[in-house]
């Protein structure tokens, strides 16, 4: 009896050890999936290389942080920019991303594989604002699986280089190289899959010079005329008729306009930026004499400078090798008072007859007396040449337009364009996700000067300019 109650409590104790041990197994395995993700949601999928204006990261586990050079990437990370916030990202297949201002880019998967990087997948989530695609290797080898989404469409690519801008109800794109397939989602264009959807969708080119766009109402996408690069040689009669144009349209011909602009100035700028480069030589060459005219080879005398209604003052002496139309903050301050200014510079304005400008002045040209300007970039800040402008100011109508030519090795030629309203104390600004600009004109008329930024792909310019009624 004894016997048979050891053998059946040794039974016992026998499965209860391997009942034991095979439920150790299951939760070591279970701990184990739970410690250990998709080592594309830990690990680094891609770096920031560059930054400008205010630009935000969030993370699953980490508080929104400013987005530095240098910032790691990861799955599930999201990039925020300001209204003038640029951020870059390099992946780790050299795949590149440009996330222009007042956007929301998220990067939902980004599975890199080396060996066999046809079986790679990269998706990524424009919820809003614009972004340029330059497809690495991930993406050029397993086209099927990259997928770029929009809140109405699906973008995939058979291609390397695109623009997209989107908003809650339109989703627009342009080719810079290759071809994308954009669609509407469906039952069978999900925003959860991967790679081109086929029901209405429609291809874009490269070679075809046109836009395609969505409209939320619309069934399928539609090809849409690009806006062509514009001559320089036309820009002043453009300039002459902004003031008239700019009250004709209503909210939503604005909004339009807006949008595809600014899918047209990224790939536009980039185009620029390497075509025009192999040939600025003979072009700075060309036109140096015109160049000294407006941006001088040596700082203007400050007997020059103060002699004017306008005078532009410095906060700080950085670059001061650089300066050439500005005085030290107190030497341009004395007997003027403070018309616009920003961060880095003021504008001063003599207000000896008040500050208000003359009533009845009606339509004034002005020609460009002097001007600076720097490009900064990764590589640091340098000079360029502003070749020529207009400005127009009605002052009947309290508005305002104006145009620069400049130009640098590193960016090629830069056309900025701008128009607004003024006051009747003859202040002026306009702002948009892309560039500003704040000025001011003498209470005479006889005089105006602004401050100009401008973001460009891989950088931004800044300067100042002084002008004289003809």
């Amino acid at each position: 009896m004894t016997t048979q109650f050891f053998d059946r409590l040794r039974q016992f104790l026998n499965s209860s050890l391997r009942y034991l041990g095979l439920l150790c197994l299951v939760l070591a395995g279970q701990m184990s999936i739970a410690a250990s993700p998709e080592s594309s949601d830990t690990e680094q999928v891609g770096t920031v290389s560059l930054v400008l204006g205010n630009a935000y990261l969030e993370s699953a586990n980490h508080p929104r942080q400013i987005v530095k050079v240098g910032s790691v990437i990861k799955v599930s990370d999201r990039i925020l920019t300001g209204a003038n916030g640029h951020v870059h990202i390099h992946f780790i297949d050299d795949g590149l991303v440009s996330v222009r201002p007042g956007s929301r880019l998220d990067v939902v998967r980004y599975d890199y594989n080396e060996e066999k990087p046809e079986q790679s997948s990269v998706k990524f989530n424009l919820q809003e604002g614009v972004t340029r695609s330059i497809s690495g290797e991930a993406a050029k080898s397993a086209r099927q699986r990259f997928r770029l989404n929009t809140p109405i469409a699906a973008i995939g690519v058979r291609g390397t280089d695109f623009v997209v801008s989107a908003t809650e109800r339109t989703t627009r794109a342009l080719v810079n190289e290759g071809t994308i397939v954009l669609a509407p989602y469906s039952n069978e264009c999900s925003a959860a899959s991967f790679g081109p959807c086929a029901l209405n969708a429609v291809e874009l080119t490269d070679s075809s010079m046109q836009l395609i766009e969505l409209d939320g109402s619309a069934p399928s996408p539609r090809l849409l005329a690009a806006p062509h690069e514009r001559d320089p040689g036309v820009l002043r009669d453009e300039v002459q008729l902004v003031i008239a144009d700019s009250s004709d349209n209503d909210g939503n011909e604005a909004e339009d306009k807006t949008i595809t602009n600014e899918v047209y100035l990224e790939s536009v700028t980039s185009t620029r930026v390497t075509d025009e480069a192999a040939t600025v030589v003979p072009t700075v060459v060309a036109v140096v004499p015109t160049v000294l005219e407006f941006t001088p080879d040596t700082p203007i005398a400050a007997a020059e400078l103060t002699s004017r209604q306008l005078v532009w003052g410095r906060w700080a002496d950085d670059n001061l090798d650089l300066e050439r139309i500005t005085l030290a903050y107190n030497d341009a301050r004395e007997g003027r008072a403070v018309a616009v200014g920003n961060d880095d510079y003021i504008l001063f304005r003599n207000q000896d007859n008040g500050t208000r400008v003359d009533r009845g002045l009606g339509v004034v040209s002005f020609d460009l007396n002097s001007a600076q300007a720097f490009y900064s970039s990764n590589s640091g800040v340098v000079a360029m040449q502003v070749e020529g402008g207009n400005l127009d100011i009605n002052f009947d109508r309290s508005e305002f337009a104006t145009q620069l030519n400049l130009s640098h090795s590193l960016t090629g030629n830069v056309d900025f364009i701008a128009n607004g309203s003024i006051s009747d104390g003859g202040y002026f600004n306009s702002r948009d996700e892309s560039q500003r600009i704040a000025g001011a004109v003498s209470t005479d008329g006889q005089e105006a000067g602004y401050f100009f930024e401008r973001q460009l792909l891989d950088g931004g310019i800044q300067g100042l300019t002084l002008w004289d009624a003809r």
